[in-house]
């Protein structure tokens, strides 16, 4: 079950009189579950943009995934220490934007945590060895990553640097197809990528309301109503393993190539998918408090975060009153 519980889609989220006009779909993609959903009034028409959306999240898929040796991002990382790598602009935007993330929380949002990443496996519970993180931890420096804006190129200055783009690249594949479906005429949409999601317009007339899911029990811990707006969840239960009474989970701390500890889950919603993403990222590495300092330097986001020992906080825009 993804982290943002809006993907009770089209059953409880549709008027039963509607149901004829609302077309959608999903797949198994990004190592998780996507999908579209959007309102048209010609069957033909809506059946096709929603086909449409999904090719689109399988080419960012294609260019961005670390699995695939011929994806874009599998060059740079197989090239890009020993000389500078020629990019697409896609490609170069989003690392950029990486960057600026990246130097905005100190460091804790860093694609190059991959330098260490790919040493595990959640699926077949490995994790790497203690002289494993101490021979390539000083690989995960963003300040490693230089972009040539005017040459479209990124080069790595340590031999040991890879990336990956897993904190951002769900949050921009649904960006990017809410944007192609806005410029196609669509007015009300409900796009989803794993722990992300985007809505464009409202659900015809009244918000859409999300749960954000509990991250230890079954329900949710809040509900939010969003009308044309991103919302993205990062969470300790999406790709773990325990062993020794220890949750091994894939959302790394920088600083130590180890699963960051202190929190389960925190949500950011806000006007851009591909922020949000990586906000939510950001705030899981830094904690509740400095987390939630930190969103109050990107106006129009918020934040939700559930702390380990269960209590939830909220940024000051989403904060209950007193009392």
């Amino acid at each position: 079950m993804p982290a943002v519980a809006a993907a009770a889609l089209a059953a409880g989220l549709v008027p039963p009189s509607a149901r004829a006009e609302w077309f959608g779909d999903r797949i198994g993609l990004m190592g998780t579950e996507v999908s579209a959903q959007l309102w048209h009034e010609d069957e033909a028409a809506g059946r096709r943009l929603v086909a449409d959306v999904l090719e689109e999240y399988r080419r960012i898929d294609g260019a961005m995934s670390t699995y695939r040796p011929d994806s874009e991002i599998s060059t740079v990382n197989a090239r890009a220490a020993a000389q500078p790598v020629e990019i697409g602009a896609e490609l170069l935007g989003l690392i950029e934007t990486s960057l600026e993330l990246s130097a905005a929380s100190g460091g804790a949002f860093d694609i190059t945590y991959e330098s260490v990443g790919y040493l595990y496996d959640f699926r077949a519970r490995r994790r790497p060895s203690e002289a494993d993180l101490a021979q390539r931890l000083d690989s995960i420096d963003y300040r490693h990553v230089v972009l040539d804006a005017a040459a479209s190129t990124v080069r790595f200055l340590d031999d040991g640097v890879r990336i990956n783009l897993g904190g951002i690249a769900k949050g921009h594949a649904v960006e990017r197809a809410a944007a192609m479906l806005r410029a196609q005429g669509v007015r009300h949409a409900l796009l989803n990528a794993g722990g992300d999601t985007r809505v464009v317009g409202d659900r015809r007339g009244a918000p859409w309301i999300v749960g954000i899911r509990h991250p230890r029990a079954d329900g949710v811990v809040t509900r939010l109503p969003l009308v044309d707006e991103a919302i993205s969840t990062s969470g300790d239960y999406e790709r773990f393993f325990e062993e020794d009474g220890r949750r091994y989970h894939h959302i790394l701390n920088p600083a130590t190539g180890r699963p960051t500890e202190g929190v389960l889950s925190v949500t950011v919603i806000g006007p851009d998918a591909t922020i949000t993403d990586g906000l939510s990222t950001t705030l899981f590495v830094l904690g509740a408090e400095a987390g939630l300092a930190l969103i109050e330097d990107f106006e129009g986001y918020e934040a939700v975060v559930v702390e380990a020992d269960g209590t939830l906080s909220y940024s000051s825009g989403l904060a209950p009153p007193a009392g």
